[in-house]
């Protein structure tokens, strides 16, 4: 259920919110160190202390991802009562060790009739996610997108990363981290995993692949610790369980190459579909979706 220990955006014109989304994530976060060992046997989350029933429902749950506190619990469902396709939801807990209350929709203008996902809260109360709207300004296909929450006045309308980010291709699974003194987003596009470092004041430069990644197969949907130096992703390269699987890959320091990509194992990975990955802040914890669940068409595990 848990890691024993680890392998390791009141609207604003776009070229101002990207001040805000710098600005906001440039606060200070700490390196924490991971344990060593292995995880343990994934269970559905819903096993959790006093967890809400309807986590998981017979609908998609998936692209898990916990808040930097570990209190709240943000996914990507098309359950009943949301805006059309894949919304964005969010659970509530008291305490890291009890389960997550029943997930409520972000609303607009987070939700869009289109297809949003694959959230990724941030300190500060920022939140960067994937979206098929089609609006001005769209790169083609989904594309990542910030919006920060405001305590008066809610979310702001979400800024798109712009085309040197983005593209015709496709992204998914953004993942943004601090390391280095440098700001950085892992993403995919297409069937790559991709790295996009900040710029100065003006947001994020061109994306690049990481190519000790990536294979001839499609690699997915990464997520990177917060201290830069682990990464899981799903992807269906030779050596799968079946399906997508969860592997990881971990590095000395954000200087190096990523090592050689292994395989999560049976107690993460089956026969099923296994993705999106994300770490919790300690990194002792990883959520990530199963299709099929048991309870439905993606169910989430930790």
């Amino acid at each position: 259920m848990t890691r024993v220990a680890a392998r390791q955006c009141a609207r604003l014109a776009p070229s101002l919110m990207f001040l805000v989304i710098l600005c906001l994530l440039a606060l200070p976060t700490a390196v924490l160190a991971r344990p060593a060992g292995p995880w343990q046997a994934a269970t559905p989350i819903e096993a959790l202390p006093g967890s809400s029933g309807d986590v998981n429902t017979a609908f998609v749950d998936g692209c898990p991802i916990q808040s930097p506190n570990g209190l709240s619990l943000y996914m990507a469902s098309n359950r009943p009562g949301g805006l059309g396709g894949l919304d964005i939801w969010v659970a509530h807990r008291s305490g890291t060790e009890v389960g997550f209350g029943e997930p409520v929709n972000l609303g607009a203008p987070i939700n869009s009739t289109a297809d949003d996902f694959c959230p990724t809260p941030v300190r500060g109360k920022g939140l960067f996610f994937v979206s098929s709207r089609t609006v001005a300004g769209a790169c083609g296909g989904p594309d990542i997108y910030f919006a920060r929450k405001n305590p008066a006045s809610g979310w702001t309308d979400p800024v798109n990363l712009g085309c040197q980010v983005n593209s015709a291709g496709g992204e998914a699974g953004p993942s943004y981290f601090e390391a280095g003194g440098e700001r950085w987003l892992y993403f995919s596009t297409g069937p790559d995993i991709m790295a996009s470092r900040s710029v100065g004041r003006g947001g994020f430069g061109p994306e690049t692949p990481v190519a000790e990644l990536n294979s001839a197969a499609g690699d997915f949907r990464p997520n990177v610790g917060n201290n830069g130096l682990e990464i899981v992703f799903d992807s269906d390269r030779a050596g799968t369980l079946g399906g997508l699987d969860l592997w990881f890959a971990t590095r000395p320091s954000v200087d190096h190459p990523w090592s050689a990509p292994v395989n999560a194992g049976s107690d993460l990975n089956t026969a099923a579909n296994e993705t999106r990955g994300s770490f919790s802040w300690d990194g002792a914890t990883l959520l990530f979706g199963r299709a099929p669940g048991p309870e439905g068409a993606t169910d989430i595990f930790m």
